[in-house]
């Protein structure tokens, strides 16, 4: 199953490395392999909550954001989506966009010669913005997951109280909205506080929408997971709202990285073959390994790690629009938290293993 599931990713992550050679030389496929590596520890997290949806979706719509949402996800986030905001922010057409991504200033300068500014100046400048938008729809995401009662708890001592506050409706919106006007107020430059605002705004609609609309097919015999609500063979529409939020969830999760991958080049055409093809597929291959293996459910804390290391990746990126946070902090946050849900859950299952079998001992023969 291991082969199945990650050879095409192993055969895309050859074909990326020989196309960076091309394009390149050693520079190039030593920088998309590095950017790969970058993507896949800042992302998985990302896979163990793609996973938690995903399962919860017909095996149509799986087959569909596998395939088109991958494509999405490899060439909408790490090819076009940088550009479309040099698009807007500098007034440029896209054919303009794409020659000042392959034409940088010499010595990586963050202007050129006449004074105008570069494409990587220009993405970053924008950063305020996209790391609101991501940050607020990522909160909302890890609030109403710690505000939700459940019966199994990871960090009991926290989550339970947090789950008895979260009886007041709409605590999470409240809270969110909080961290919104200080991040603002205390972290974002003067003349960038508005745009934060709206940012921030838009990323809280964007999400109550998408849940909103996940909602309207809840049933009363499932349970929340602070997601879109569970969904009874998710087809249809049901199915294509849960498809809609994976997109916008993978949407949140790449503006780090994104971002980040200007740290290593502002090549765009190697930030799409590390970033997407190398790096957006093997965290499609971990999603399906996850599911298709059942590791969730047998690893009961992997979920609740996820969704505290969403949160620690929403902290980080409203902390970043006023201080600069390193992207090796943000992909080991993630994992830390995800390795120690893993552990916690690995020692829960050991320490089952002896009830299970005292269990079946006293069980009456028949």
């Amino acid at each position: 199953m291991i082969t199945r599931i990650f050879g095409l990713s192993i055969a895309i992550t050859v074909f990326a490395l020989v196309v960076a050679y091309l394009y390149g030389g050693l520079t190039a496929l030593f920088l998309c392999a590095i950017l790969g590596i970058l993507e896949v520890s800042l992302s998985f997290d990302n896979a163990v909550i793609n996973a938690t949806v995903l399962r919860r979706m017909s095996e149509f719509w799986q087959r569909i954001f596998l395939t088109i949402g991958i494509v999405i996800a490899v060439f909408g986030m790490r090819l076009v989506f940088p550009l479309a905001i040099v698009w807007v922010t500098a007034g440029l057409n896209p054919v303009q966009a794409f020659d000042l991504a392959l034409n940088p200033p010499a010595n990586d300068a963050a202007t050129f010669p006449d004074g105008s500014p570069s494409y990587e100046t220009l993405l970053t400048d924008a950063h305020p913005q996209i790391a609101a938008f991501g940050g607020m729809f990522l909160s909302l995401l890890f609030l109403n997951f710690i505000f939700e009662e459940r019966e199994i708890t990871w960090l009991s001592w926290l989550e339970k109280p947090l789950a008895r506050a979260g009886k007041l409706d709409m605590l999470a919106v409240v809270v969110g909205g909080v961290g919104l006007v200080l991040t603002a107020e205390f972290l974002a430059d003067s003349e960038d506080r508005a745009t934060v605002l709206v940012a921030g705004l838009l990323g809280m609609i964007v999400y109550i929408a998408v849940d909103g609309l996940g909602s309207m097919f809840h049933t009363d015999d499932m349970e929340n997971t602070g997601g879109p609500s569970e969904l009874v063979k998710a087809t249809g529409k049901a199915g294509f709202f849960l498809f809609l939020y994976l997109e916008v969830l993978d949407a949140s999760f790449s503006f780090d990285g994104v971002i980040g991958a200007f740290a290593i080049t502002s090549d765009p055409i190697i930030i799409a073959l590390g970033l997407g093809l190398i790096g957006a597929i093997f965290v499609r291959s971990i999603t399906v390994y996850l599911v298709r293996q059942g590791t969730l459910s047998d690893y009961v804390y992997l979920e609740h790690g996820a969704h505290w290391a969403i949160g620690a990746l929403a902290t980080i990126l409203l902390i970043s629009i006023g201080v600069h946070v390193n992207e090796i902090i943000t992909g080991l946050v993630g994992v830390a938290f995800i390795g120690a849900a893993l552990i916690s859950s690995i020692l829960r299952n050991r320490r089952a293993e002896p009830d299970d079998a005292e269990e079946k001992e006293a069980a009456p023969v028949s």
